[in-house]
């Protein structure tokens, strides 16, 4: 159990650590744009701010899901990586369809993806709704200097 538990830690300080990589870059890159994005027209800018921002989250997210793939290899959970990243991914997203569980030995290695999947989407989440009011903001402070 325990070793489940230090695995399972480190996996969600690592997908932790990636996703705020992942995030911080963007808010480096955001303000390249800004001056655009402010301007309008805005419809067409938003979708692809917004498009291009949650496809970024995606890669992140999907490195993450890899990363705990990798690992139910490692520990030789599954006999396939397509198997371990499905079961990744069901489990990191809170799906959990069921018709791939773990042994009851690593079972709880499984709950600490999903722990780590939650964490991981509402920072995301987070990082989205922050984005969109900010880019609102500037919106609405351009349209009235105009």
């Amino acid at each position: 159990m325990f070793n489940q538990i230090l695995i399972g830690t480190l996996l969600i300080i690592s997908t932790i650590v990636i996703q705020v990589i992942i995030i911080s870059i963007a808010i480096t890159l955001l303000p390249k744009f800004g001056k655009w994005l402010a301007q309008p027209p805005f419809l067409i800018k938003n979708i692809i701010a917004i498009v291009g921002i949650v496809l970024w989250l995606v890669f992140g997210i999907s490195i993450c899901a890899w990363l705990w793939a990798g690992t139910f290899m490692y520990v030789e959970l599954f006999d396939s990586l397509e198997a371990a990243l499905y079961f990744s991914t069901v489990t990191f997203t809170t799906l959990g369809y069921g018709d791939i569980t773990l042994n009851e030995s690593w079972r709880l290695l499984g709950s600490l993806a999903a722990v780590d999947g939650l964490i991981i989407f509402g920072l995301n989440t987070a990082f989205l709704i922050e984005f969109a009011s900010r880019l609102r903001t500037a919106q609405e402070s351009s349209s009235t200097e105009n």
